[in-house]
Formats: structure tokens, sequence, C-alpha cells
């Protein structure tokens, strides 16, 4: 026991370190917060360390730094770090959905547990009240991203496993919605509203430009001016603004064409092809052409992702080749043949399509009517 000038007292074991052969000595707490008995068993565990050529002190100091450690990394932190790379991978519109899905449902349970300490039946208790709400496409997504953070937690040596591994199926599986669309026989339908329609002119010739090339609403709304390239008649979208982050060509028809000659006096000089309506600086934004949809009497029959749809089924039916069709859609392609199909040919398949359905489009437009067949049949509000 050490007795300090002030009387205070506490438990103190001196020692020869194994290692240097110095005299060294450890603190076992003060008395009497500390007692007899149990400065008696710390002293026993220095002995046996000590026995085994171990320092005692040290041992103490490596296992606190440990419990530092994994305190310190927590859930919370490990989905922040994960996050840091994550959102350079995806849209930033889709990189804060990941992380506001993460902070409502995980986080304020989770967060602050040790990234060691996480467990699925914990895990599983915190996503059944959202999969008892319906919302199994929200669990299904929530239990993908944990097991994005755990695979990086254990990648960088924070965890030995994943312990999460299979807890999506402790849930039953959303069931798979399609997006509302048209059938073939109902596009003189769309064509007919469009040119009737009370909606902007950027907005109707939005949702043309996207009925004619068959790309994503996003991809559409953010279609810029230095990625068309007149001259071969197609527009080169960077990977960064595809879904897939795949560069995707889009033969242009003369359809499509004769939109963007339509396009060029109202938005040549900026950036983007279709500016926002409140800050031309910026594109529309890609629920533009929902908006108008429902507006025009297409609620709950028609989104703009559908109008992929009712590309594809259209031209299904016509029996062009699926793959060509596949191409167009900018599905990615896991088939290797497929991978190494010779290009300038495929694109020229592609061009003979779209043009087939630019075409079709154009015929489905009682009385001539599509923004797409030339400026001289426009019928839109500014």
């Amino acid at each position: 026991m050490k007795i300090k000038p002030t009387g205070a007292k506490s438990w103190v074991f001196k020692y020869l370190n194994p290692r240097l052969g110095k005299r060294s000595n450890i603190g076992f707490g003060a008395y009497p917060a500390v007692s007899l008995a149990e400065a008696r068993r710390h002293r026993d565990s220095a002995l046996e360390l000590l026995a085994k050529g171990i320092d005692p002190k040290q041992h103490r100091d490596e296992k606190e730094l440990q419990i530092r450690y994994l305190n310190d990394n927590t859930l919370e932190r490990a989905v922040r770090q994960w996050f840091t790379l994550k959102k350079t991978k995806v849209s930033p519109g889709y990189a804060a959905d990941i992380m506001r899905s993460l902070e409502r449902y995980i986080l304020p349970s989770l967060g602050q547990t040790p990234i060691t300490e996480i467990k699925a039946p914990a895990t599983i208790a915190v996503l059944k009240p959202v999969a008892a709400k319906g919302a199994l496409e929200t669990v299904k997504r929530l239990a993908q991203r944990l097991n994005e953070v755990m695979t990086y937690a254990v990648n960088t040596g924070m965890v030995d496993a994943n312990p999460l591994a299979g807890i999506r199926h402790a849930f039953e599986s959303p069931a798979k919605k399609n997006q509302p669309t048209l059938k073939p026989e109902q596009l003189p339908d769309l064509m007919k509203a469009l040119t009737t329609a009370s909606i902007k002119r950027i907005t109707r010739y939005l949702i043309e430009w996207q009925l004619n090339t068959m790309v994503r609403p996003s991809e559409a709304a953010g279609t810029r001016w230095d990625e068309i390239d007149l001259e071969n008649k197609v527009w080169n979208v960077p990977a960064e603004r595809m879904k897939k982050k795949r560069p995707h060509t889009v033969p242009l028809s003369p359809q499509a064409i004769n939109l963007l000659r339509a396009m060029k006096p109202i938005s040549g000089h900026r950036e983007y092809v279709f500016p926002a309506d409140r800050d031309p600086r910026k594109h529309a934004n890609p629920q533009t052409a929902n908006m108008a949809l429902k507006r025009m009497g297409f609620k709950a029959m028609l989104v703009a992702h559908g109008l992929r749809a009712l590309a594809s089924t259209t031209l299904n039916e016509q029996g062009f080749n699926p793959d060509v069709i596949e191409a167009a859609l900018a599905h990615v392609d896991s088939n290797e043949v497929r991978a190494a199909y010779n290009r300038a040919e495929y694109l020229e398949q592609r061009r003979v399509m779209m043009n087939w359905w630019s075409k079709h489009i154009e015929q489905a437009a009682t009385g001539n009517m599509s923004l797409a067949a030339g400026t001289k049949a426009l019928r839109a509000v500014g």
C-alpha cells in the first residue's frame, strides 16, 4: 500500500519488468474503494502474467486501449466512413436518400452501439416496426445498406465477420410494382393529350424527348447541349449521369433532332437543353414530366418512367431484337458474348429501331401534332 502525504492510500504492486529487466509498478486503485481482497486478486492476476513473461501494466494499457477503440468504433462511425465512399458512386439525390433512411430508422437505436456488438436479432428488432407499417421496400433497402456498411467494416478491420448477412430473410419480400404505363394501342391517346394539354412548352418538349429517346426521367431532364453530337446524330450521356454508371449512346432519330432544333432558340445559349422554370441555369426537375402527366389525366395510369415500358412493349411486339431493345434502355448486360458484339453494327441496329419508334410516335399523333414532327406543328403554351 502506498500512502501519499495527504493521507490518501492506494494499492501499488512492484515488480520486475520481464522484458526490460527494470523495476516497475502498477496501481490497483485507491483504498478503501478497492478492498484488500480485490487488491490481492489483482496481484495474483499480475503474477500469472509475469509467469508467462507478460508485463501486467502493458497488458492492462493495451486492454484499455482496445476497449476504447471498440467504444469509439460505433455503428454510426462505420456508417459515416462508408458513406464518404458511397456518395462518390451515386447521384447526390440518391446519396441523400441513403443517409436519410439510415438516420431515420437505424442510427437513433443502434448508432452508438460498438460495431463489434451489432447482432442480427437486435437489428431485426429495429426493422420490425418499419415492416409492420407495410414498408417492406424500405426494409429491403435498409438491409442492403446495412450489409454494405458491415462489409466495409470487415474490409477495414473493424469486425471479423458480417453478422447481418441474412437479415433480409427475416422479412417478407416486397411485392414487385411495375411502373404505371399505357398499352401500345393507347399511344395515340397520349399524343392527343400532349397536343391539347395546357402545359408549358419546355415540359411538352421534355416529355416527347424522353418518349423518343427511351431514357430515364432524370437522364432526360438533365440533357446537356455539350452531350449532343449532331454531326453523328447521337446523344452521348456520360457515365456519371446514368443509373448503372456506364456511358450510354442514344442514336438520334430525325424527330429527336427536330425537338433539339425547336429547343435551340430557347436554351441553346445555356448549359441544359431543358432549363428549369425558376432558375434556367439549372435543368428541369426530373418530376416535371410526372406532374404534367397527372394534370393531363394520366394519374395512376402513366408515369414518366413508364414511357420506357411503353416503348419496350411496342418494340418487342413488333419483333425487334430483344438485345437491341435492352441496349436502347441502357440495361447492363452481363453476357460477355453480347458485350463483345460489334459495336458499330449494334449501334446501327439501334438507329434503325429508334428511327422506327420515332416514326411510330409521329404516326400516333393524330393530325401530325407531334412536336417532334417539326416546329410548324407546334401548339404549345408559353
